[in-house]
């Protein structure tokens, strides 16, 4: 009854009046508030307190001895029990939950990365010689018994008449991604060993006889871990299996002079043909892994913020529960992607304060590409976070956070064409297509970035889609229990 009488509202009305008189609106005097603390002192010590199970009662209970901040883990308390059970089952809900997650989502990247090559990468062997050299090395790698496997280059001997312009034509196929790798037997390579020979030249360059031909920029680590020593591999063996040949054909023939080649031009039977590096596209920028990998993570990261920051706001300024349906769903499309397009400027900015090239493709213009597609990929992977925030909560979005970040990982590290078949979903993942498109911008590889644009822009539409209707989802479960809650409060 008199906690009825303290909540009255003439008795608050009353109360504010004095207080007012005192100190102004709104600052009680200390009389004032010496008074009304004690009132309410009295109120509360005469009536019992409503229990509040959904909350921890830190108060102490008579005669347990039950005080905050005043027990150790393993008491044998009948309070502290209680709590140590439920928090070790928590805990091994939440470890077992954890487990679930590594064997189901890392299990993901770990099969990316398990047997890699899974399957070999296609190449190219171009006969311009024509002649003994020429035959001799086209037999030697085409040949060989584990072409066909998976480990390195499955090669294809393609005919010379194909490149009229010659080795240079052969580059530019290599640039443009015709094929990953390609061996080139160099024009007169076998008419130069001859004239080498029979001329005793000590400045005789065998490797001009024959050119390894790759684009680094492709992929780094393709390129460095398996191209590279394969192809390098298969052409020393190839070298040395000609140069025993050529030996054996020296000692058995009168017109050559072992003792003064080997005297004068020792290199002529040692080693009669060797092999260049034509590396059409190098990866020449180190920070340029910044931006083709571990970048497009931090994006992604950058963007689940942002998710945060968004619906901090709206909770905080009860938006959420003030706006219209359609209101709500345009604020949250905007939010993002307007705080996307800054973001994604300050990262293009950042990037060219470490000297990024940004101009070797398409020029001036190659810095507004670049945070275009850092826009509209942070907007395709940041997107479908909101639209799954909005299903599973923010609190649950932390899961499928690890299984986008893991499954987009999985498709970047190494090309498509070595992974298992499994994994050709990547083509139309968010990271594959814009680190491809990177790669183009700063070192010149084959220009898809219309492709790669058009593919983030559908991830941008699908997101505009399936937000609103998780949206209307969510808000006829507010307004259900919104209208639940009025109903009981009007029966009481």
């Amino acid at each position: 009854m008199a906690d009825a009488i303290f909540k009255h509202p003439s008795f608050a009305r009353r109360s504010s009046r004095v207080s007012e008189q005192s100190t102004g609106p709104g600052h009680p005097s200390p009389l004032a508030a010496s008074f009304f603390a004690s009132a309410a002192t009295l109120v509360h010590a005469s009536v019992p307190p409503e229990p509040a199970p959904a909350l921890p009662d830190l108060a102490p209970t008579p005669g347990s001895g039950s005080l905050p901040f005043s027990h150790h883990f393993f008491d044998v308390t009948h309070v502290v029990a209680t709590a140590r059970t439920v928090y070790l089952r928590t805990l091994a809900i939440g470890v077992v939950g954890v487990g679930v997650i590594v064997f189901s989502m890392c299990a993901i990247y770990w099969g990316s990365i398990w047997v890699t090559p899974h399957r070999a990468l296609p190449g190219w062997i171009v006969d311009f010689d024509g002649d003994v050299v020429g035959r001799a090395v086209t037999r030697t790698l085409g040949g060989r018994p584990g072409n066909a496997g998976t480990n390195g280059i499955v090669w294809q001997v393609v005919a010379a008449s194909a490149f009229p312009r010659g080795v240079s034509q052969l580059e530019d196929a290599i640039a443009e991604e015709k094929t990953w790798a390609a061996v080139a037997i160099n024009p007169g390579a076998s008419s130069n060993l001859l004239a080498a020979l029979s001329d005793v030249d000590s400045s005789y360059n065998s490797s001009l006889a024959m050119t390894f031909i790759g684009s680094e920029a492709r992929s780094e680590a393709e390129y460095r871990n398996i191209i590279l020593p394969f192809i390098s591999s298969q052409l020393e063996k190839a070298s040395r299996a000609f140069a025993l040949d050529f030996a054996r054909n020296i000692s058995t023939s009168a017109n050559a002079n072992a003792s003064a080649l080997l005297s004068t031009a020792p290199q002529i039977i040692t080693e009669p043909i060797s092999y260049a590096i034509k590396n059409v596209r190098p990866f020449d920028v180190p920070v340029a892994s910044a931006v083709t990998f571990v970048g497009l993570i931090y994006l992604l990261i950058l963007a689940f913020f942002v998710l945060l920051v968004s619906n901090a706001a709206r909770v905080a300024s009860g938006l959420e529960q003030r706006l219209t349906l359609g209101s709500l769903i345009w604020v949250r499309l905007l939010t993002a992607i307007g705080a996307y397009f800054f973001v994604a400027l300050f990262y293009a900015l950042l990037s060219c304060a470490f000297r990024l090239p940004l101009g070797r493709r398409f020029g001036k213009a190659g810095f507004v590409i670049f945070w275009m597609l850092n826009w509209v990929g942070m907007a395709a992977c940041g997107l479908a976070l909101e639209a799954i925030a909005t299903l599973l909560t923010v609190r649950f979005v932390p899961l499928f956070l690890i299984f986008w970040i893991i499954s987009n990982m999985s498709v970047a590290g190494y090309p498509l064409e070595v992974l298992p078949r499994a994994y050709s979903f990547g083509y139309a993942y968010p990271f594959y297509n814009m680190e491809r498109a990177v790669r183009t911008i700063v070192f010149g590889t084959k220009d898809n970035v219309g492709l790669n644009f058009g593919i983030l822009i559908a991830w941008v539409a699908v997101s505009c889609i399936t937000l609103p209707l998780f949206q209307w989802w969510r808000r006829r479960g507010d307004v259900a229990a919104h209208r639940r809650l009025s109903s009981s409060e009007g029966k009481a």
